[in-house]
């Protein structure tokens, strides 16, 4: 998610030598490489579709697995964050290791900001984010600019273990993130994180049911693609892919009108996504975005490839590859 400041530490602050017992409980069994494989990077699904570990994917109803069940003081912190849970895990870098710069692109993480709790971590451990820098300490809470081009260092022999979760926010989040403190913005008055310790309750949770869409209506088409133009950096051809996109979005709004997300519309949409990926392909390509990444392929991983579901999946790939901090 786009945010008007690379890091905004929230008002929570939390046990962390008590998060790391329980995260140590699990035992090395749970934790998975990354997909991609990159190296030093590994991760423990708490938060999955149909709450199973192994499902990867970004489309269904998000349940808790197996792991985070067996966790209570971890599932206050997250019930005290007052979201809605999305897609959430825990992430480790080895000692020595980096999360190299990316931007988090794809269609999930447009509309949801990507909070982190430190549990295991050391004072020379660097996350960067659109040319700022924060050491995020044991405890803390965190959110950053995910459409910044950001990056983790850790050059110390010992891992770090950070809670990660993705989510659209939920009723007073954005308050709390209001009365958060923005980095590298100096803050004009004292500041002081409420510590939420642990109690004998079980909280309850809430879960992302509905998550992506089977047909994106012309009102998102919109809002993603006017994302896309208000960071795009001025270009000779910049005016030829407005018309196309215009073009696009005048069809999309017919065929909704026609069909809306019913199933026999469908190939209709996905006909006129198809043809205009083509025929935009060329005079996109020379568009660079402020963050450094292409127009073209932000589109496809933010609108092409979600446009339309294919039925036949509901494991959607979401360009999985940015999936690292």
């Amino acid at each position: 998610m786009k945010l008007q400041v690379p890091f905004i530490q929230l008002p929570l602050a939390f046990d962390a030598a008590l998060l790391a017992d329980e995260v140590l409980a699990l035992g090395e069994q749970p934790w998975r490489p990354h997909p991609q494989g990159y190296p030093g990077n590994s991760m423990l699904p708490l938060v999955a579709v149909d709450g199973d570990p192994d499902n990867e994917a970004f489309a269904g109803p998000m349940q808790p697995t197996p792991y985070l069940a067996s966790c209570p003081y971890l599932r206050q912190v997250m019930a005290s964050i007052g979201v809605v849970l999305g897609r959430s895990r825990l992430m480790r870098l080895s000692g020595r290791a980096e999360v190299t710069p990316h931007v988090d692109q794809g269609y999930y993480w447009a509309e949801r900001v990507r909070v982190h709790v430190p549990i295991v971590t050391q004072p020379s451990v660097r996350f960067e984010c659109g040319g700022a820098a924060v050491n995020m300490a044991a405890g803390e809470c965190w959110i950053f600019d995910t459409w910044r081009q950001h990056r983790v260092l850790n050059d110390a022999d010992a891992a770090r273990i950070h809670l990660v979760v993705d989510t659209v926010g939920g009723d007073g989040f954005w308050d709390m993130v209001g009365r958060g403190r923005a980095h590298p913005v100096p803050s004009p008055q004292p500041w002081q994180a409420r510590m939420v310790l642990p109690d004998a309750s079980d909280p309850a949770l809430a879960f992302e049911a509905v998550n992506v869409p089977l047909v994106m209506s012309p009102w998102e088409l919109n809002a993603q693609l006017g994302l896309l133009f208000a960071e795009v950096v001025p270009h000779p051809q910049l005016e030829q892919v407005r018309q196309r996109v215009g073009q696009l979005a005048r069809t999309w709004r017919s065929l909704w009108a026609r069909f809306g997300d019913a199933p026999e519309g469908r190939p209709h949409f996905r006909q006129a996504m198809q043809r205009f990926a083509e025929e935009v392909r060329g005079p996109a390509q020379p568009l660079q975005l402020r963050n450094d990444i292409g127009w073209y392929g932000a589109m496809v991983t933010l609108i092409a490839k979600f446009a339309v579901r294919e039925e036949s999946s509901m494991a959607v790939d979401d360009h999985a590859a940015v999936d690292r901090a």
